[in-house]
Formats: C-alpha cells, structure tokens, sequence
C-alpha cells in the first residue's frame, strides 16, 4: 500500500479509539472552534480548557464578546500570556459583529483576512467547520510528517512550509478533513511527542521512518535560533494605606494594553532606576524575578513608595496613572508578574 495512503487510514483508525474528549470537539460552530483554537496558540491544552469554558460562560455567542469591553477580554485572559491573542480575538468579534452579520467566512482564504487568524488556525477552523480539505500544518503535523516520511527540511524555512502543506494535501482525507486535522494534532501531542515519545503505541510505528533510523530526538530538523533580548524593569509600588496606582501599559509593548506598577527601564542590570527626583530618595528595594517570554528576558526589580494622600494625587498625575483599591483590582487584568506581586501585598 502506498505510504501516504496508509498514513492517512492508520491515523483515523486510531484517532477514532483514542481521540481526547475536548468541550470544542462536539460542535462544528465556527465561533467555538475559532475561540479553541486561539487559547491553544502557545497553551497546553489541560490549561486551555479551563479558559474556554470560563470564556464560552461568559461570551456564549459572538455577539456578546464582540460588546464587552476590551478590559474584560483581557482580565479574562489574565495569566495565559501573549496578550495579543486576545486583542486580535475582540477586534475580530467586534468586526465579524458589525460588517458580517457575525457571521465566519466558509473557507480558510477569507479567514486568513480576519486579524489574529492565520494559516494553521484559517485551515483548522475550515476543515472542521465547513469540510474544506486544507491541512493544518503546526507543529504536531511537522514533527510527525518528519519522522514517518524522514524529512530533514529545516522547518523554520518557509519552503519547508510549502513542502510540508502539499504533503499533507496529499495524505488529508477528502471525506474527514477535519478528523484528519484533529488526529494528526492528538497523535502529535499525545503519542509522537518531542521528547518520551511513545512510539511502540504508536499507529504508524511499522512503517516509521524515524523510529527504524532511531533518529526521533533529530526529527524534525529546526535551525533557526531565537535570540533572547535581555531588559531591565523597574516596577514601583506607590501606596497610601490600601490605595495604590495603576497606569495601563500601551500597545506598543510587552502586556500591551494591561494594567500594572509605575515602571522604569535601564539599560543594565546595576543600574539605579530614577522614578522621580523628588522621592527617589525614599524608594524601598524589595525583591527581584526573571521573567521569560518568547524573545525577551525580563529582569524585574519590585520598589515601593509610602506616601501620604496628596503626594499620592500628584504621582497620579505624573504618571498619568489611576488610584486603585485593593477591592477593586479584580477588574483590572494585570500582568502575571504584576498579579503575584499584588496577591503578596493583599495578604501580607
């Protein structure tokens, strides 16, 4: 039998005894997978469970998502990270909402089109929803192509990208196109995994390239090396009593539109931080932390500034900031740093 045939028949067989009962994973409406598919971007799946339930809970339908205000979104999202998924995600509901009749396109090009959606995700939700026969290429569908067909591509070239697309044009069953998406990501996260793969449950372990070679831990093949920017944060917790400031961060940057401390930068780490030349003499060390993102390593350094009531109204005003109680901090959607410092403060 040709090998792409029988990756294709072995792999739903499977898939059929062995597919993860998911909350999305009954439904074909467009909204539903849309909003899975964007908490799974860069979120194990257990973790992300618990976000769509909590999001379908409070946006049932689109349109509802598409009024709330952005800083519901975001405290929603509040400790998922890559905050930009869920600006992209209510800037979409809003315009599907006005311009579509919040109505999805059928198919993966126009979807494309959407902010925030982009190949994986356009032929995730077409596949899924509207039958269309597009492979949706992540990082499960590369590394299992890779050890089963034992392809050496460099995976982070984009004419890596096409090759592994058309393959997978070629193995995708033209009835299941959605199953076949599903099974290749399951297989992928719960069998074919990077590292303790689990290759003598596997479906596809007798014709398996990489498994024959014992070369597993060199598929697939990445080279490109992301370079990790190191910065330097200083967080400033100004307070009077129970009340403290809050200025919302802006959208040009990390936890953009979140709302966390006072905040300078240096450029070293010995640096000593100026928050404002009238009090900086008054400033308290307090502790430090490593924070790492994708592309950059913060170094966040926490300092506090006890104040009285009209020094706190004038800082408000020069860090164009607002005053927050503790009482009312569960409506802001603070960054993860930001969040652990707080609940130190609150129950100290």
């Amino acid at each position: 039998m040709d090998k792409k045939l029988n990756a294709n028949l072995l792999i739903l067989a499977w898939f059929d005894h062995n597919k993860r009962i998911l909350p999305w994973r009954n439904t074909k409406d467009p909204y539903k997978i849309w909003l899975s598919e964007i908490i799974l971007q860069q979120t194990r799946v257990q973790q992300g469970i618990a976000y769509y339930e909590r999001f379908i809970s409070h946006f049932p339908i689109l349109e509802m998502l598409a009024r709330a205000d952005e800083n519901q979104v975001l405290k929603l999202w509040q400790g998922l990270g890559y905050y930009s998924r869920a600006r992209n995600l209510h800037a979409t509901a809003k315009y599907l909402y006005l311009h579509e009749d919040s109505i999805f396109p059928d198919n993966s090009q126009d979807l494309k089109k959407l902010k925030g959606i982009g190949d994986y995700t356009a032929s995730a939700i077409a596949s899924i929803c509207y039958n269309e026969v597009t492979p949706a290429l992540d990082g499960n569908m590369y590394r299992v192509f890779a050890r089963y067909f034992g392809l050496y591509d460099d995976i982070s070239e984009p004419a890596t990208k096409k090759k592994f697309f058309a393959l997978g044009k070629e193995i995708i069953d033209r009835e299941r196109p959605g199953d076949f998406n599903q099974a290749v990501m399951d297989l992928g996260a719960m069998i074919c995994t990077p590292q303790n793969y689990k290759c003598e449950a596997c479906p596809l372990n007798e014709s398996c390239f990489a498994l024959q070679k014992n070369v597993q831990n060199k598929l697939p093949v990445k080279l490109k090396k992301i370079t990790i920017k190191n910065r330097y944060l200083h967080f400033i917790y100004i307070h009077h009593q129970h009340l403290f400031l809050l200025m919302q961060r802006d959208d040009k940057d990390v936890w953009a539109k979140l709302f966390s401390l006072p905040k300078v930068e240096s450029r070293k780490a010995d640096d000593v931080p100026i928050f404002h030349r009238d009090y900086d003499d008054k400033c308290r060390f307090l502790y430090e932390e490593t924070h790492l993102l994708s592309h950059q390593r913060l170094h966040i350094k926490f300092w506090e500034l006890e104040v009285n009531e009209q020094s706190l109204s004038d800082l408000k005003a020069f860090w164009k900031a607002e005053i927050v109680s503790y009482q009312d901090l569960e409506r802001y959607a603070l960054p993860k740093p930001i969040e652990k410092f707080m609940d130190l403060r609150i129950f100290d």
